[in-house]
């Protein structure tokens, strides 16, 4: 089987894949992005969450990061508006001082999700940083990657 780009024509141009002869699945993606945190950082930690003087840190970044699934497409120039019907986002602090973010997104629908996942969680990656950017600039945000997708032709497990 031959591999190509899928948003691209015989042409060469770009464009957004038509769906409309491909069946209804239901699709899951789960998606992760990693956010390396100086000490300074992990030291504003209470609970099961950051506290920096923006307000609670990872609470936040699930939200923006659920706003982020939703808006995909807006972001992304071609990739379909979905009817999104579960996001779930994770972050768990590892003892590595790492905020770990899982983001789980799933539908039925003729194109998968995967996108909105990495979407998710890099936009909460983003919102930890802006969020305690205040207290240091040493973070690192790495490791945004698609861990596992269900459905449609193929499916991944990383």
């Amino acid at each position: 089987m031959k591999k190509h780009l899928t948003h691209v024509d015989k042409k060469n141009k770009p464009g957004m894949v038509d769906v409309s002869d491909k069946a209804v699945t239901h699709r899951t993606a789960v998606a992760r992005a990693v956010v390396v945190l100086p000490r300074a950082v992990q030291a504003l930690l209470q609970g099961d969450d950051l506290r920096s003087p923006k307000g609670p840190v990872f609470q936040t970044a699930i939200i923006a990061g659920t706003q982020a699934v939703k808006r995909t497409s807006d972001l992304i120039p071609f990739c379909h508006p979905l009817p999104i019907e579960s996001c779930r986002i994770a972050i768990v602090l590892s003892k590595k001082g790492e905020a770990v973010i899982t983001c789980t997104v799933s539908l039925h629908h003729k194109t998968g999700v995967e996108m909105e996942a990495m979407t998710g969680a890099a936009v909460a990656a983003l919102t930890v940083y802006d969020m305690c950017k205040g207290v240091s600039h040493d973070m690192v945000i790495r490791e945004v990657q698609l861990l596992q997708k269900t459905g449609g032709k193929s499916d991944v497990r990383r």
